[in-house]
């Protein structure tokens, strides 16, 4: 059954395809992006193009037909690391962020005795750190500049990278002070939860989107 779907799909779209050749604007065939969430059931995702007719409705019939990726094996988060608000005891006020590292948890403090709690992926052995910082800055689909310092431990990393879907900062950053160090989403939502970093705290993408629009430059940040 699952053949005959897939089959009827493709048919379905050279169909379409076809027919905007023959109104004599055809080109290429609607692109495929890499979800860069790979926690996310579908691997692949449709981008609509006006070109060949295709709308969000009609690709989301077409998913609903195709088969769910199956999990990849060492790339999948810990449930226990995803976004939830719990109880959380401290004097710091409403709007505070306290990651503990040891934990491995972000914690935005919302007042009243609770938190949203966001699990991190945080500094290797040897690259540990702690302290209070403020955000001072923030960015959206920030561009990656390795410092030198680690650029002479990896030469192969670029000079620098442009924002994207690639992008090692993810989605977001939070800039920490002075330092090196940020806040930032990830495109290998699978590293959440472990010790992999060179000092910066890791987020998922849609984590560190969240926790963006929630706080602001001049926020106080609580390493632990």
């Amino acid at each position: 059954m699952f053949r005959v779907l897939v089959a009827v799909v493709l048919a379905g779209l050279s169909i379409t395809a076809a027919d905007h050749a023959v109104a004599g604007s055809a080109d290429t065939a609607a692109p495929l992006i890499v979800s860069t969430d790979l926690t996310s059931p579908w691997l692949l995702q449709l981008k609509p193009d006006d070109r060949l007719g295709l709308s969000y409705p009609r690709l989301h019939r077409i998913a609903m037909r195709a088969r769910p990726a199956a999990a990849v094996p060492g790339r999948t988060i810990d449930p226990a690391f995803l976004p939830r608000t719990v109880d959380y005891t401290t004097s710091e006020p409403a709007g505070t962020i306290i990651i503990d590292t040891e934990a491995r948890y972000l914690y935005l403090i919302l007042g009243d005795g609770e938190a949203k709690r966001y699990g991190v992926g945080v500094a290797r052995p040897g690259f540990e750190w702690a302290g209070v910082h403020y955000i001072s800055r923030k960015a959206e689909w920030p561009e990656w500049v390795p410092p030198d310092e680690m650029r002479q431990r990896q030469p192969y990393l670029p000079v620098s990278m442009a924002g994207g879907p690639d992008n090692p900062l993810g989605a977001r950053a939070l800039y920490l002070g002075s330092t090196l160090y940020r806040i930032h989403g990830s495109n290998q939502p699978w590293t959440i939860g472990h010790r992999v970093s060179s000092g910066c705290i890791r987020m998922r993408n849609q984590d560190v989107i969240d926790l963006y629009g929630r706080v602001g430059v001049g926020t106080r940040v609580i390493v632990i």
